[in-house]
């Protein structure tokens, strides 16, 4: 199930959803990965924003 997108608010700003195609997407866009290196970061480190893009540059500084 989608997220519902007529909900502004920030509660889950701070978390990268695994579930959500869009957010992976965008998130492996972003950082210049595959979505599958983006699926193994979220395995591996969980889903806090932070700490992804952490490791997301330090990822794509090797």
């Amino acid at each position: 199930m989608g997220d519902d997108k007529s909900k502004s608010d920030f509660r889950d700003r701070d978390r990268v959803s695994g579930d959500q195609e869009y957010e992976v997407g965008y998130f492996a866009s972003k950082f210049g990965l595959t979505i599958p290196e983006v699926r193994e970061l979220i395995k591996n480190h969980g889903n806090d924003r932070e700490t992804l893009e952490r490791e997301a540059k330090a990822l794509g500084n090797r």
